[in-house]
Order: C-alpha cells, then structure tokens, then sequence
C-alpha cells in the first residue's frame, strides 16, 4: 500500500513566506524578548500562580 501524506506532512510554500514575514515584522518593530527571558518564564510552569507570559513580565518589570 502506498503512503499518502497526512495534511501536516504537506508543506504550504504560501505559509510558510506568510510565517516568516509575521516573523519579520516582529522582530524589525522590538517585539522579541531574550532567551533568558522567555526561559525565566517557563520555569514559571507547573506552579501556583503561574501567569500569561505579558503579565508575568509586566509584574516581573514592575
């Protein structure tokens, strides 16, 4: 029996420019935030309180 790609193994050539271009703008308008950032926050997970990542950096910026 032949193997028919499932709908996620089909690359959308279209997405994927559409992707990088959201990606593009983000980062040329400021809107990335670091590594060590980002992974302080995901320590947060799995405790009480944990908090979307916008309100856990404006509570953690003060």
């Amino acid at each position: 029996m032949k193997h028919e790609p499932g709908i996620f193994e089909q690359p959308d050539p279209d997405a994927i420019a559409a992707a990088d271009a959201r990606a593009d703008a983000d980062i040329a308008a400021g809107r990335v935030h670091s590594h060590e950032i980002v992974g302080e926050w995901l320590m947060t997970w799995g405790k009480p309180g944990r908090l979307p990542f916008k309100e856990w950096l404006a509570q953690r910026n003060g």
